[in-house]
Formats: C-alpha cells, sequence, structure tokens
C-alpha cells in the first residue's frame, strides 16, 4: 500500500472512530439508530425492495460509499452548497455557539473577531468556499437530544442528523406503505448499515415482525459479527447478501481494521445451518486491495469448497466506484481511497472469470452494458 494512501487511511480510521456524546440512556426501548430508509431498490434483494440503513459498523473499509453509517453514535452532516448563512442566517450558530464559526468574507470589519485559529477537526475540507465552519469535537460532545435540536436549527436542510432513533413498528409501518410494490414483484425489506448483526435484539425483531406482516426479509452484511447474531437473524431471513472481500486475512486486517477469520467462519457455519437459503456472496473490487483475477479466483474457490450453487451460493463483484466521496466532505472528512481508478479491462476480465466460474448472479448474466474497453 503506498504510504500516501496508508496514512490517509489509519488518519481516516481514527477519525470516524471517535466516540460522540450521549445517546444510548436516550433511545427510546427496543430502537436503532436509522440514518437512511431507502424506497424502490432494484439491486439489494429479489424485486423491488425498501432498505432500512442501521447505523454502526465495526469495520472502516476506506471505499465505504455510506461513511455516516460507519460510528455508532448520532452525527450532523454539513452540505455547503445549501447553506444560507451568507443571506445572513445564523440559526445553527444560536442553537450552539461554541459549534460554528462563521466564515466572513474577506475585508469584512469583523474578520478578526469571528475567523480565530480553528482547533483540530473543526474544518471540513471545503470550509474555504463554506459560509460556516463546524466544530466537529464539540458537536461530538453534544447528546442526542442536543444534536437532533442543532441539526433541526437549519432551515435550508445544510444540516442533517445522520441517525435518528425509530422502534420496531415505527420502522415497518414505513416500509409497509411499499407493499403494493412487494406483492407485485417478489421484494421485501432489505436491513443495511453500516452492519445490521451489530443490533442482534433490533434486527431479529425487526425482520420476525416482517414476516408477520407477510413481508419477506434480507440483508446485507459484511459478516464481521458473533455468530450468534448472524444465526438468530437467519431465522428470520428469506435471503442474505454477504460480502467476502479478501481470503488475504492480514491484507483484510490492513485495509478494514480486522482480519478475516470470523467472517469466513461465520459464512462457512451459514451455509451448513441454512444450506436452503439463497447466498449472494458480494466482492467490491478495490484498487490495490483485491483488484486481481487470482484474488476473485481465490474466493470463488472458496464458494466451491461450500458446496457453490448445491449450497444456493451465488456471486457477484462489484465494480470500485467514487460516489460516497461527497458523504465524507460533508462529515468534515477526507476521502481516503484520493483518486485511484480500477481498469475497466480488469474488471471485464474479472467478470468473465466469474461468469465462467457457475456461481455468477444472475445481474451479471442481464448486464449487457459491458464496460468500455481502455
Amino acid at each position: 500500500m503506498q504510504q500516501s494512501l496508508t496514512s490517509r487511511i489509519l488518519a481516516d480510521r481514527e477519525q470516524s472512530s471517535r466516540p460522540t456524546g450521549e445517546w444510548r440512556r436516550l433511545m427510546p426501548k427496543d430502537s436503532a439508530l436509522v440514518f437512511n430508509i431507502q424506497h424502490y431498490s432494484l439491486h439489494d434483494g429479489p424485486g423491488i425492495r425498501t432498505i432500512v440503513f442501521l447505523k454502526g459498523c465495526p469495520l472502516r473499509c476506506p471505499w465505504c460509499s455510506n461513511p455516516e453509517s460507519q460510528r455508532f453514535g448520532p452525527e450532523v452532516s454539513y452540505v455547503a452548497d445549501k447553506c444560507i448563512a451568507a443571506m445572513g442566517c445564523d440559526r445553527c450558530a444560536l442553537a450552539c455557539p461554541s459549534a460554528v464559526t462563521p466564515n466572513i468574507p474577506s475585508g469584512s470589519p469583523s474578520q478578526g473577531e469571528l475567523s480565530a485559529k480553528p482547533t483540530e477537526g473543526v474544518n471540513p475540507p471545503n470550509s474555504t468556499t463554506s459560509p460556516i465552519t463546524l466544530n466537529r469535537p464539540t458537536l461530538d460532545r453534544l447528546d442526542l437530544t442536543e444534536l437532533t435540536s442543532f441539526a433541526k436549527s437549519c432551515p435550508s436542510k445544510a444540516l442533517t442528523l445522520e441517525g435518528k432513533p425509530m422502534t420496531v413498528d415505527e420502522v415497518l409501518d414505513v416500509v409497509e406503505r411499499d407493499e403494493v410494490f412487494f406483492d407485485r414483484s417478489g421484494g421485501g425489506l432489505t436491513v443495511s448499515g453500516g452492519e445490521p448483526l451489530a443490533h442482534r435484539t433490533f434486527l431479529t425483531n425487526l425482520l420476525a415482525g416482517a414476516h408477520e406482516r407477510g413481508i419477506t426479509t434480507a440483508i446485507e452484511t459484511c459478516g464481521y459479527a458473533p455468530y450468534a447474531s448472524l444465526a438468530s437473524a437467519a431465522e428470520h431471513l428469506d435471503t442474505i447478501l454477504f460480502d467476502i472481500k479478501s481470503m488475504d486475512s492480514s491484507v483484510h486486517r490492513e485495509w478494514t481494521g480486522f482480519g478475516n477469520e470470523r467472517i469466513l467462519d461465520n459464512f462457512s457455519r451459514l451455509c451448513v445451518d441454512h444450506p436452503e437459503m439463497p447466498k449472494l456472496v458480494r466482492t467490491p473490487v478495490i484498487p490495490g486491495f483485491n483488484d486481481s483475477r487470482e484474488d476473485i479466483a481465490a474466493i470463488i474457490d472458496f464458494l466451491h469448497g461450500l458446496g457453490g450453487r448445491d449450497a444456493n451460493i451465488t456471486y457477484q463483484p462489484l465494480k470500485y466506484h467514487r460516489f460516497g466521496e461527497g458523504k465524507y466532505h460533508a462529515l468534515g472528512r477526507e476521502y481516503p481511497m484520493g483518486s485511484v481508478k480500477l481498469s475497466d479491462d480488469l474488471f471485464n476480465e474479472i467478470r468473465d472469470d466469474v461468469l465462467a466460474s457457475g456461481l455468477a448472479a444472475d445481474a451479471l448474466y442481464h448486464d449487457d452494458d459491458r464496460l468500455p474497453k481502455t
């Protein structure tokens, strides 16, 4: 791994692992922090899905497209383009004066008063063009109630609370509104994250409640959790989407913070305990991490060793993208992966290898939009 990339990854891992203010004590009973509910998804399980995103993940994948999912506590994202502080709005500053510094244009009489040198962690990457600067360490000390009030103070929605407490019934009431789409497409509920298995009791109750309402279920998981959590969820699952990123544990640890032993063991045990369950294994193909045909071949060999199609296993490589880069900036973080790119030619070769393996997921067969040769 290049030294500059290593430095960015380690810096972001430290920043994204900071503790947040008091929130667990203020959560309603039988609730979890939900940072998004996405409707009409076509790529996260059979049919049309409604995806519930839970907050918190043990891994720190530097390519993660949902960085707001990583920390277990609530936090605030800030999109400077939506901010109207330049038009005179100061509601966020009134809500928490120590968390906000206005960025006064050059030449303003009050510039010296308001532009004191910020402390570590204050400036987001795009602060030079932002109407305000957020003091992230201050925000991290606010409890759930205070942080919620701060985010709600923004009339232009430049501030967003990432992580809203919701009970099982509240989530299911939202999901159930899409029931007509589930019935016609064979879709249902997919629980994602973050890592849903990090919320064992809530997840189990949510999946069981969905079944009670006639809604089929799926989860997207990185697999890093106690097997008891996976086994509990599996009793109420119709489909599982399981990430296997690399067969090399040392490389896996270097890039994500943890080795892969627990992940591989969990998947192996799941195949034994639930051979009938459809299991879609997915691998994000990441430059410098697992971007070789040999890396993918090792995963395919592992899946064949567990029974392959006979164990209801299918496989899908996912091409690296940078769609989540703006979210890092909204959280006051740099994008760890920088400007790296994945070769289209290489990914086409990997996809051909998967198609030849006999394990390819239906999505690969239906994908007629082949990547252009470079």
